[in-house]
């Protein structure tokens, strides 16, 4: 072991006698624990948000979306499918037409929006978690069309899949009208559709109706055109981006390709902007806690003025005396860090293994607050330890070398 460690060690076991440097000691080591431990459970909590919220756009959005460049809509040729076909990795490929359009069941009506799918979309599995009742089929056995409804939806229309005898009617602006007369019926395409499933997944996802493509494309007059195309990728050896960005390569700059985190890109920097400013918090904290590490080594270095002289009389050099108490405040903040982050594990084992803290809403997507626990969390908290140690421990590393030399001198 090396010297200056030796003898700093010898130091932090027998300055316990000396009660009042202990309590301050000590007072460190706690104070570099809790914010230790308060740093890797909240890192993990946010690291949990985003997971959380990564799987939940994989339950509704594509992997990877391609959308046109200019307007809202545009002609698909079998070029272009043929284009996006030849791209390792593509799986499927759901033509979309999406828009908002009034939804009535009964007595009452609602905004809606309305996507219109074909036939790969159910092949796509995404929705299976997120059925709360009913069948995610489009279309019966006898061709009757159906649609899937969201929670939202079904609240604010009080629509019942029991009832057989009222449809859902969808109804549209007609476009090449010059006036739009909003009490008139024959201002607006309609078209009835039975609701024949539910699915909830949270808050943004709650105003959307999925019905099959004929009839969402013939209400909005879209004529063979789409408002994007979803690409479902293998399930291996294959990325969203790197699909996207070849799906981008092979159809040019008439079209904008995004995979889901690009779709998604404004949330996910929220949280991760979050975690940032949480992370400097905290880290201002363990800094105000880790002061106590710089009382309690300039209290020190006036207690072992006379062995640091004579430590200069058998040939220590400044150098070693410097490093002597720099290694007695890392072995403090050390020790409060290794206490801190086993029990921030401990605790994000408990979350994850027993949900203790329960996130108290009826409504949201998990019972429990999600968390995440990832070593890269621990090894940005470890150099922070390191970086607030060594600023706190030079001046009275340095005050101890100077005053044990002026005593020789």
């Amino acid at each position: 072991m090396n010297l200056s460690y030796r003898i700093a060690i010898r130091y932090f076991f027998s300055r316990n006698k000396r009660s009042f440097i202990s309590v301050i000691a000590r007072i460190a080591m706690a104070g570099v624990a809790v914010g230790t431990m308060a740093m890797i459970v909240v890192l993990s909590v946010f690291n949990g948000m985003e997971d959380l919220n990564r799987k939940m756009f994989k339950t509704f959005d594509a992997d990877v979306t391609i959308t046109p460049s200019e307007g809202k809509r545009f002609p698909v040729s079998d070029s272009v499918l043929k284009a996006i076909k030849s791209v390792d990795g593509v799986k499927l490929i759901t033509q979309v037409i999406e828009d908002n359009a009034l939804a009535r069941y009964g007595n009452q009506q609602t905004i809606v929006r309305l996507k219109g799918v074909d036939s790969t979309f159910s092949q796509r599995g995404q929705l299976d978690t997120a059925l709360i009742e009913g069948s995610l089929k489009l279309y019966g056995a006898n061709g009757t069309p159906f649609a899937v409804i969201s929670e939202g939806v079904r609240n604010a229309l009080s629509v019942s899949l029991e009832d057989i005898l009222t449809p859902l009617e969808l109804w549209y602006p007609r476009t090449g009208t010059k006036t739009l007369n909003l009490t008139s019926t024959e201002a607006f395409n309609q078209t009835v559709i039975r609701p024949g499933g539910v699915f909830f997944i949270e808050n943004r996802y709650d105003d959307y109706v999925i019905a099959p493509l004929p009839i969402v494309e013939s209400l909005l007059q879209y004529n063979g055109q789409r408002s994007s195309l979803e690409v479902k990728i293998a399930s291996s050896g294959f990325t969203e981006r790197q699909v996207g960005e070849d799906i981008a390569q092979k159809l040019g700059k008439n079209y904008t390709v995004r995979d889901r985190d690009a779709m998604n890109a404004d949330l996910l920097r929220a949280i991760r902007v979050e975690k940032l400013f949480v992370a400097v918090t905290l880290s201002f904290i363990i800094l105000v806690a880790a002061i106590n590490i710089f009382f309690s080594l300039s209290m020190l270095a006036i207690e072992k003025k006379k062995d640091v002289s004579m430590l200069y009389a058998l040939g220590a050099t400044p150098s070693l005396i410097r490093k002597i108490f720099l290694a007695e405040g890392a072995i403090v903040a050390l020790s409060g860090a290794i206490v801190g982050i086993v029990f921030g594990v401990l605790i994000c084992w408990l979350q994850t293994t027993y949900g203790l803290v329960s996130m108290g809403m009826t409504t949201a997507l998990v019972d429990a607050y999600p968390v995440k626990l990832i070593w890269q969390d621990i090894f940005f908290t470890g150099i922070i330890i390191v970086i607030i140690t060594l600023a706190v421990s030079y001046i009275p590393a340095r005050r101890a070398a100077l005053s044990g030399q002026a005593l020789i001198v």
